[in-house]
């Protein structure tokens, strides 16, 4: 009787035959997950903001295709069909703004920048100081109240009472004017009410909501465009913002993300130097002792990764903005992973949103030219 015939192929095979076949190599595979295309949005953006809705689709607003280009524009993606839906449009076109998804369901959307033009060898522009509400029931924008001050990429988080702070941005009678002030916006009565100031000035700064209800506050540009190493800790029972310890690096255009057990997960930015100075280093924020630690670097440089962290349902964190692949952080082990596949370029500005199955959509975003795109992927843990 015969012995079956068996054939072993190595990975290096595998990858040969499906170039020889004419298609592209598989992705190898990666322990920090992967990343594939999925459907691409109805337009190329960046700057815009991705929310995940009750029902589990992803809200696509605002944003620019390229500076002069701004865009009211919203959009659906419905993680069942892998496809992008175009809605009505905002009440105004918005870049830089900010969108929270509010405990009744709807998304409130704030601020940002309106149109940006070359005047007199400067940039220049409205920054908004207007609110409106999405509701996913009649998939339509209206009103809302107005901040006190107009605000351009500021940051803003859903509080454990369920209000929204709004804090620091840039704006007023000049866009590059700096604020160190704050507002709390009451989804009961639809107002904005100011709250203590911060310490410094900042834009664009990264928060995370820690445990207890406080809320972090690190780094960005301050006064004079001086990025700052000092963070600040909100305390929404006082009304107050209170000094912390300082970052290891001074960054801004960085990333935050909470992890499990109560720390701040700190990662790229850049400093003053911008494109040039662009940072592969982390550090960790402790809230029992109010100090910062090294967490060592990432796979590569990241900027521009504000809305492009997600921590996954295990745990770990997805870091995938700002760079051409994604990486993965384990704080189990302090490590950094690349992710399997390639975004095949450094999308600035780009969102990644967790969705109900586990899985992050990626979009939007950048490269190293002006240009949004429309493409979109799928991170696989």
């Amino acid at each position: 009787m015969c012995k079956p015939f068996r054939t072993t192929v190595s990975l290096a095979g595998v990858l040969l035959l499906a170039v020889l076949a004419g298609g592209a190599p598989p992705p190898v595979p990666s322990p920090a997950g992967s990343v594939s295309p999925t459907g691409s949005m109805t337009l190329g953006r960046s700057g815009h903001t991705a929310t995940r809705l009750g029902d589990g689709r992803v809200l696509i607003a605002g944003g620019m295709l390229r500076n002069g280009e701004f865009l009211a524009d919203a959009e659906l993606y419905d993680p069942a069909t892998g496809k992008f839906t175009a809605l009505t449009k905002m009440t105004e076109r918005r870049v830089s703004h900010t969108a929270t998804l509010l405990r009744n369901g709807k998304v409130l959307i704030a601020g940002g920048i309106e149109g940006r033009f070359m005047q007199e060898g400067h940039w220049t522009g409205r920054v908004l100081a207007s609110g409106e509400l999405f509701d996913p029931a009649t998939g339509t924008f209206t009103p809302t109240g107005s901040m006190n001050v107009a605000r351009n990429s500021q940051a803003a988080v859903l509080l454990t009472d369920g209000k929204v702070l709004i804090l620091g941005g840039s704006g007023g009678g000049d866009w590059r004017e700096l604020h160190a002030s704050a507002e709390i916006y009451d989804p009961a009565t639809g107002r904005f009410t100011p709250t203590g100031s911060m310490a410094t000035p900042r834009t664009p700064h990264a928060v995370a909501l820690l445990n207890d209800g406080r809320v972090l506050v690190a780094g960005g540009t301050g006064p004079n465009r001086t990025v700052l190493a000092s963070a600040e800790i909100y305390d929404p029972a006082a009304g107050r913002f209170s000094a912390t310890g300082n970052l290891l690096t001074a960054r801004h255009k960085h990333a935050a993300a909470l992890l499990p057990d109560g720390r701040v997960l700190i990662v790229g930015g850049s400093d003053e130097r911008d494109w040039d100075g662009q940072l592969a280093t982390a550090e960790i924020f402790d809230p029992a002792t109010r100090r910062f630690t090294s967490a060592g670097r990432m796979a590569i440089v990241r900027f521009k990764l504000q809305s492009a962290l997600v921590r996954l349902p295990d745990g770990r964190v997805l870091i995938a903005g700002g760079g051409d692949r994604a990486e993965v952080f384990d704080p189990k082990t302090g490590s950094f992973t690349p992710a399997a596949g390639s975004l095949e370029a450094p999308w600035h500005f780009s969102t990644a949103t967790l969705l109900t199955n586990g899985r992050v959509l990626i979009a939007g975003g950048y490269p190293n030219s002006s240009e949004g795109t429309n493409r979109a992927w799928i991170y696989q843990p």
